[in-house]
């Protein structure tokens, strides 16, 4: 912006809109934003503008000190490339910054007291907090009597109210909170807040013996504090099919067996009732093995029964796979292209064209036996050429591949 002066106007209006828009941005982007323009300062404390002739470069037009140039060096460097909060303030407040620069830093040399408590509103001093930077409440020993930090503190935001460190409560911490006792001080002043006993809620020391009121879940008898076993009583709420199991100080809600339908503590024995698919044996509820007792389980053909905690399921037997709902052998899909007889072994292919001469013969036998001398001829000729062809190793060739379906 410190280029612009022509535009000054413009930018003074925009300046205007940039403080109201930086008004919910937070004090600790602000605080981030001004030390690391402090260091910047520090790092370029001892440097010149890096010329040949820095003694004339600085007579003739300024000082490095209040330079423009190391001005735009120390923005450059006063937020990371990753922290968008950081440079989406400094984009909003570069006016802010060249007047500090250039015009306040002689009568203001605090540029957080300036910039983020007094210009941007959005700090506080130290022991102030909200919208109007209210005083936090104090007393001996500071903010909240030294012992708790005030809600808002430093910021614009909070209500103010005292929240005190562990052992500590009331509006300015001063008090021992439940659980902790004060320690004895060798001399006149307050000694601290120490924890008592865990089941103590009040004490007049660390010891079991000492309690004087007792946290929830615990009753005091004789300066001590006992568990209270809620399982006993009636002070246990436990949803159906859990039971309760004590703790100390309270008591918790376990779910029962998968056996169990209620139950009085953990595991099968514990059971009110068996669950379905169990059944009592003794004096716990076991698994009803449904594929031993049932005569058919399983009424699919070619089905197996198998049984599992509670129940049972029928799957296919061992070389059956389920298709459409049945159990089917699990055989490989037909090859296309595979012969009527290509599984067959050489000696079944041999009998099968016994077989086959041997029905050829008794026909044509049957014929000439009839008296019919065409049968007969064709009996006595087609018997010469099956046996001439029976003993060629071409006849065999043939017979074989006509039986292969070739």
């Amino acid at each position: 912006m410190w280029w612009a002066w022509p535009f000054l106007p413009v930018l003074l209006l925009l300046s205007e809109l940039s403080v109201v828009r930086v008004q919910t941005a937070p004090c600790q982007t602000c605080r981030k934003l001004t030390e690391s323009f402090i260091k910047g300062l520090e790092k370029t404390a001892n440097k010149n503008f890096g010329g040949g002739n820095t003694a004339w470069e600085e007579e003739k037009l300024a000082k490095y000190a209040r330079s423009e140039t190391r001005l735009l060096e120390i923005v450059e460097a006063a937020c990371e490339k990753t922290d968008f909060e950081c440079n989406g303030l400094l984009e909003q407040i570069e006016d802010q910054v060249e007047t500090w620069w250039f015009h306040r830093q002689q009568e203001a040399p605090d540029l957080f007291e300036w910039l983020c408590i007094e210009e941007l509103r959005l700090c506080c001093p130290p022991g102030h907090f909200g919208p109007d930077c209210k005083e936090c409440p104090s007393g001996p020993g500071g903010v909240c009597g030294g012992l708790g930090r005030c809600e808002g503190e430093g910021t614009r935001l909070g209500d103010g109210e005292c929240v005190c460190d562990p052992g500590y409560s009331g509006n300015l911490c001063q008090s021992c909170a439940d659980g902790y006792f004060r320690e004895k001080s060798s001399n006149d002043s307050k000694g601290g807040c120490a924890a008592c006993y865990h089941s103590c809620k009040k004490c007049a020391g660390p010891q079991d013996y000492k309690c004087l009121d007792c946290k929830p879940g615990w009753i005091l008898h004789d300066n001590k504090c006992v568990d209270i076993d809620e399982c006993g009583t009636e002070l246990a709420r436990c949803p159906s099919n859990t039971y309760c199991h004590n703790t100390e100080g309270s008591y918790e809600c376990r779910g029962c067996d998968q056996a169990c339908v209620g139950c009085m503590g953990s595991g099968p024995a514990r059971c009110k009732k068996c669950a379905r698919g169990y059944r009592l044996k003794g004096a716990k509820c076991l698994d009803v093995d449904e594929c031993n007792e049932r005569a058919i389980a399983c009424p699919g053909l070619n089905e197996a029964c198998i049984n599992e905690e509670g129940s049972f399921h029928c799957d296919c037997a061992d070389g059956y796979i389920r298709r459409d709902s049945i159990c089917v052998e699990n055989k490989p899909p037909a090859d296309p292209e595979k012969g009527l007889f290509d599984d067959m072994t050489d000696d079944e292919v041999l009998v099968l064209q016994q077989m086959f001469f041997g029905v050829v013969i008794c026909a044509l036998a049957t014929l000439a036996a009839k008296g019919d001398m065409v049968f007969t001829a064709i009996f006595i000729g087609g018997v010469a050429a099956m046996a001439g062809y029976w003993l060629t190793e071409k006849g065999d060739y043939m017979l074989d591949g006509f039986l292969k379906g070739r």
